[in-house]
């Protein structure tokens, strides 16, 4: 699993015209997803296919709306849905601060018994970030998709 996509070597790595620190983190939610559900990808590859679904060259990362899209084309089953509730893991989007004053940030879940393990959630963590539901992700801020995962 990959955390703090300004850390290491993936911060290098090209994704359009900047490196994944500045704009990786819907390619990492995939990656990490697709670790998850057993069916690991190389990163490059991930970025490959969704280079195709990037905003201005990549400098606002890749649309949140097409996620699914490579989902789908690496063999994972995924819903769209408007809530994380009960889902055992989730790709969600959302505003860092006010919407359209701020970025997006996307990150992969996995619920726990009694609180969601967050992979990537801020730039220069190298670990997991736990947190007691999924509101708490994002400061309370409304969600713009969420993908729930299922495990074939």
């Amino acid at each position: 699993m990959i955390n703090g996509q300004g850390l290491g070597e993936v911060s290098q790595i090209k994704c359009g015209l900047f490196p994944m620190s500045l704009n990786g983190c819907e390619v990492i939610a995939v990656y990490n997803a697709l670790e998850y559900l057993g069916i690991p990808q190389d990163i490059c590859v991930v970025r490959d296919f969704m280079r195709r679904y990037l905003v201005l060259f990549g400098l606002f990362g890749c649309n949140i709306y097409c996620l699914g899209t490579a989902l789908n084309h690496f063999g994972a089953e995924y819903e769209k849905s408007k809530s994380a509730d009960n889902a055992e893991a989730f790709i969600v989007s959302s505003w860092t601060g006010k919407p359209f004053r701020s970025a997006i940030h996307t990150v992969f879940c996995i619920r726990l018994t009694d609180e969601i393990k967050v992979y990537n959630r801020y730039n220069n963590l190298p670990s997991e970030k736990i947190y007691n539901s999924s509101e708490d992700i994002f400061g309370g801020r409304k969600p713009l998709i969420i993908y729930r995962l299922r495990r074939k």
